[in-house]
């Protein structure tokens, strides 16, 4: 016969079963929460930079790769072929305007001005002959002219008493005629000297003006002789910090060559560097952001060259304090061109995780989680990006590097 079993029995029993199906289930959760580790990465929030969308001014602007050089800077060339003589000072060195920084060897340049020396010499010895050469002339012709007119007065005074002795019969028609022959030659004799006279004049004057003329080129040689004789001492042209030189004495140098680079000191501008995709932004008179270990120069934009190399155009960039004793020449610096300005609207840091504008993707954080979403990005300053579309006041997102959870939609956050 069956008896019934304890209820004590019973109630442990039922508490057994509970238990194992707590242990189960707490089994279940604790599976299911393993199998989400491992199946949904995560990131640790040391790790990630997060920054909150907010309102803002942004500025557009256009990077570009920036050299500082002088606003004023001359080069000394050689004014002929030479080879150095003797140099006197050493590149990095402060100079003073009129130093003499080398020597060029001269002896070439004096030659050649002893020699146009003794042209000039004999040029104004061959003027002078002409010019007594001339007076000489003009006296012999002076003195021909007095006689022919001493004889026209008597042969016309011959003429004359052969007139009136002819009308007395006492002249033949004959001696009458060569008397008034002898006044026609006599006439004709003179004002061939006069014209002679003119013309003597005339060439005298034509052969002076040309060996006057040639004395003025022999001169201009000279003086051009004298410059290369003097730039033969290379001084600097104003003072400043002599950049480059020369230095190896005895060195051969063509003409043109470069000698010497004069850089005025601290006073600067910036000459930028960018491709020439970018040329159509561009324009004189924009706000241009040089930046150099974190110190930030304010500046302009003051010509934009028209030439375009190799994909790349090139513009100075005038700075508001061209002074400033960071800067030093040559030195390599940050250029940020503002091709545009706007006011109150939402903003994010810019990071790693952005490359430009236009539509990108980026991972809103809330909570521990971080889902990726769709952002609309216009233009930025390198430091701020505007957020277009996409995004509202508030709201935070992952600027740091999130290429390696590019192909998630949800990335688990760790604190």
């Amino acid at each position: 016969m069956d008896q019934a079993l304890d209820p004590a029995f019973l109630l442990r029993r039922r508490r057994l079963r509970l238990f194992a199906g707590a242990l189960l289930l707490a089994g279940l959760l604790a599976a299911g929460w393993g199998l989400n580790r491992v199946l949904r990465p995560s990131v640790d929030a040391a790790d990630i930079v997060v920054s909150i969308v907010r309102r803002g001014d942004v500025a557009h602007t256009v990077n570009a790769a920036g050299l500082v050089i002088p606003v004023h800077e001359e080069v000394v060339a050689s004014p002929a072929a030479s080879r150095v003589a003797k140099v006197h000072a050493k590149p990095g060195q402060q100079v003073a305007k009129g130093e003499l920084l080398l020597e060029l060897d001269d002896r070439e340049i004096r030659l050649a001005l002893d020699r146009l020396q003794e042209q000039l010499a004999q040029q104004e010895n061959r003027i002078a002959a002409l010019a007594l050469e001339r007076d000489q002339k003009h006296k012999q012709l002076t003195s021909s002219i007095e006689l022919l007119e001493l004889d026209l007065l008597s042969a016309r005074a011959r003429h004359d008493r052969n007139q009136k002795l002819r009308q007395s019969g006492l002249v033949s028609g004959e001696d009458l005629l060569g008397a008034e022959l002898a006044v026609k030659r006599t006439e004709i004799q003179l004002r061939q000297q006069r014209e002679q006279v003119v013309d003597n004049r005339r060439a005298s004057a034509g052969s002076v003006d040309a060996a006057r003329l040639q004395k003025e080129i022999l001169q201009k040689q000279i003086a051009q002789q004298e410059r290369l004789l003097a730039q033969a001492h290379v001084r600097a042209p104003f003072g400043g910090m002599l950049t480059s030189l020369v230095q190896e004495e005895g060195a051969s140098v063509g003409a043109g060559q470069l000698l010497a680079r004069v850089s005025e000191l601290n006073n600067y501008r910036v000459e930028a560097t960018l491709s020439d995709f970018h040329a159509r932004l561009l324009a004189p008179g924009q706000p241009v952001r040089v930046e150099q270990n974190g110190e930030l120069l304010a500046g302009r934009v003051h010509t934009i060259l028209p030439e375009i190399q190799n994909g790349t155009v090139k513009l100075l960039v005038d700075l508001a304090q061209p002074h400033n004793p960071l800067l030093r020449n040559k030195m390599r610096v940050d250029v940020n061109i503002v091709t545009a300005e706007k006011k109150g609207v939402l903003v994010l840091d810019a990071g790693a995780a952005f490359n430009g504008s236009g539509p990108q993707p980026a991972f809103q954080v809330a909570g521990g989680m971080a889902r990726k979403t769709q952002l609309r990005l216009g233009g930025g300053d390198g430091k701020l990006l505007e957020v277009v579309a996409g995004a509202r006041a508030g709201e935070r997102f992952i600027v740091s590097d999130t290429s390696a959870y590019a192909q998630q939609d949800n990335i688990r956050i760790s604190y």
